[in-house]
């Protein structure tokens, strides 16, 4: 069993930036892929970022990439999400996800393991 802490939201003026943690306990952590979603009200839940277990691989929503960057520190049990140049449009729920088999995904039936999320609100 995994459990998932988001940490780092709040609110942003639009053009600034954030950085989200999300710390996890367990001793398998580092064989998990890792991903970030989002949920904006009245919206489904939507895939921003995802990084494989060794960090050397990275996936990112068409939406963000470029201004978003997702790492990962093993000893840590960390994995961060990295938002510049933040829009209205980024406001959302965002929440840490893990994937237990290892495989990076963006479709979110395949994790297996949830935080309960941060609220992230950009002001234009």
């Amino acid at each position: 069993q995994v459990q998932l802490v988001e940490s780092g939201g709040g609110l942003v003026q639009a053009g600034g930036s954030l950085r989200l943690s999300c710390a996890a306990s367990g001793r398998t952590f580092s064989s998990y892929a890792m991903a970030w979603f989002r949920q904006a009200p009245g919206k489904e839940r939507e895939f921003v970022a995802a990084i494989s277990w060794t960090g050397i691989s990275t996936y990112y929503a068409d939406s963000v990439k470029g201004r978003v960057t997702i790492s990962r520190d093993n000893a840590k049990n960390t994995v961060y999400l990295q938002m510049n140049s933040l829009t209205p449009g980024d406001t959302a729920v965002y929440y840490c996800a893990a994937e237990k088999s290892g495989a990076m995904t963006s479709w979110r039936y395949e994790y297996d393991y949830w935080g309960q999320g941060t609220q992230v609100t950009v002001s234009s």
